[in-house]
């Protein structure tokens, strides 16, 4: 009698004893999920910068080449937009029309030269930096030398600009005053309703403006995913043992 009645309290010790386990290293499991996961939505950021894109006459396309490689045809339409964003594909498009008539109706064609209609939008106040506030958007008709390039044709109508050493544009008429593609805290998300553009991020360096986009966000380290696959495994092997136990 006394044996029988001692077994079944060691084997309810013992599965006290590996429950416990379970539920602190379940507990450990979700707090650190919660962590990462948390730490994933404050490490996104935006970059502030002037990005460049070419029209179609109804829509506008991320430009896929930096200003000073483009040599746009006669009749062009290409625009520039200052705000934040994570990269191309979350960039917002210039807030007017690409619509060449209307912008160049009042500059007539002339021979040895062509004509590129340009929207200049500097953007909202929620994206100037601080003690900055952006001017009105404004639309120019830049007449040109037949192979000027698109920096060429923005100079003419909107000086001062001002690049970086890799020839990113850091300033348009003079806005910003200071910085150049800097990152800024946040969620780069839209702050204006314009909506994303599906235009591929740039190739090269120059290309229009945008820095580069993270490439993961895990600063060198291991995912969110990889550490929680590593707990379950754990987790699954406690289990495997409190299960063999019991069938002792």
């Amino acid at each position: 009698m006394t044996r029988t009645s001692s077994a079944p309290a060691v084997t309810r010790a013992s599965s006290a004893l590996l429950r416990a386990p379970v539920a602190a290293l379940l507990a450990v499991l979700l707090a650190a999920s919660g962590v990462l996961l948390g730490a994933g939505g404050a490490q996104a950021a935006g970059y502030r910068y002037w990005s460049f894109w070419e029209g179609d006459g109804k829509s506008w396309a991320y430009a896929t080449q930096g200003p000073s490689l483009v040599r746009p045809d006669d009749g062009t339409v290409q625009g520039f937009r200052f705000a934040v964003s994570e990269d191309s594909a979350d960039a917002d498009r210039p807030r007017h029309a690409p619509d060449f008539g209307a912008i160049c109706a009042d500059t007539p064609a002339k021979g040895g030269a062509k004509r590129v209609a340009l929207v200049i939008d500097p953007g909202t106040a929620e994206d100037a930096p601080t003690g900055e506030k952006p001017a009105a958007l404004r639309t120019a008709c830049a007449q040109v030398a037949p192979d000027a390039s698109s920096a060429e044709a923005l100079a003419s109508v909107a000086k001062p600009l001002r690049y970086d050493s890799s020839a990113m544009i850091c300033a348009i008429s003079g806005y910003p005053k200071t910085g150049c593609g800097e990152q800024v805290s946040g969620d780069g998300s839209k702050k204006d309703g314009s909506g994303k553009d599906g235009s591929t991020k740039p190739s090269a360096p120059e290309a229009s403006s945008a820095p580069a986009a993270d490439d993961g966000g895990s600063g060198g380290g291991p995912s969110a995913g990889l550490l929680l696959g590593i707990g379950a495994v754990l987790l699954l092997g406690v289990a495997a043992v409190f299960q063999a136990r019991r069938r002792r």
